[in-house]
């Protein structure tokens, strides 16, 4: 492959981070100002805090462990399927989901755990339709194997066999 042909750095990166971003901030912004109270339970503000700062602190590991390795795989044209990805496909993308969704649990409101969801639906929609098929199209059958074997956005140790189908 020509190496002036390669993915762009940023990918769709900086428009998934900023509605990720901006759903969040909408969402904990009308909790806090009340408009949501009749969901929030208050046994739960601590547990839920405590849940929320680990799942975004574990969110920006996730990140944190590609954000600066990446660029060196896309600019030399190879597949980057070690390290944290070896883990999930994306780990960007869900290092931003999971801090996300680590705020959402701080704000205490079960109406706001609907935003996860959707953050997972629109990664996956997203990937699908944009950097899957780059680089379906640059690697072939190596990233098909690599997405039978990883998954594209919940962090898990991949399967060694491949043997399932193509992983969430």
């Amino acid at each position: 492959m020509s190496d002036k042909r390669h993915l762009p750095v940023y990918g769709v990166g900086p428009i998934y981070g900023a509605i990720l971003i901006l759903a969040t901030v909408i969402g904990i912004t009308v909790s806090v100002a009340g408009i949501l109270d009749f969901s929030k339970v208050p046994f739960s503000k601590i547990p839920f805090i405590v849940a929320g700062i680990a799942v975004a602190a574990f969110g920006f590991w996730v990140w944190y462990s590609a954000a600066f390795r990446i660029d060196q795989y896309i600019k030399g044209n190879r597949l980057c399927t070690d390290g944290i990805y070896a883990w999930v496909r994306n780990p960007c993308y869900s290092g931003i989901m999971l801090m996300c969704t680590g705020a959402v649990l701080m704000a205490n409101n079960f109406i706001l755990l609907i935003l996860p969801l959707f953050y997972w639906i629109f990664m996956t929609v997203l990937m699908k339709n944009t950097e899957e098929k780059w680089l379906n199209t640059l690697y072939g059958e190596a990233y098909t194997e690599y997405c039978r074997r990883v998954n594209r956005c919940i962090p898990f140790p991949s399967r060694k066999d491949g043997s399932d189908k193509q992983r969430r």
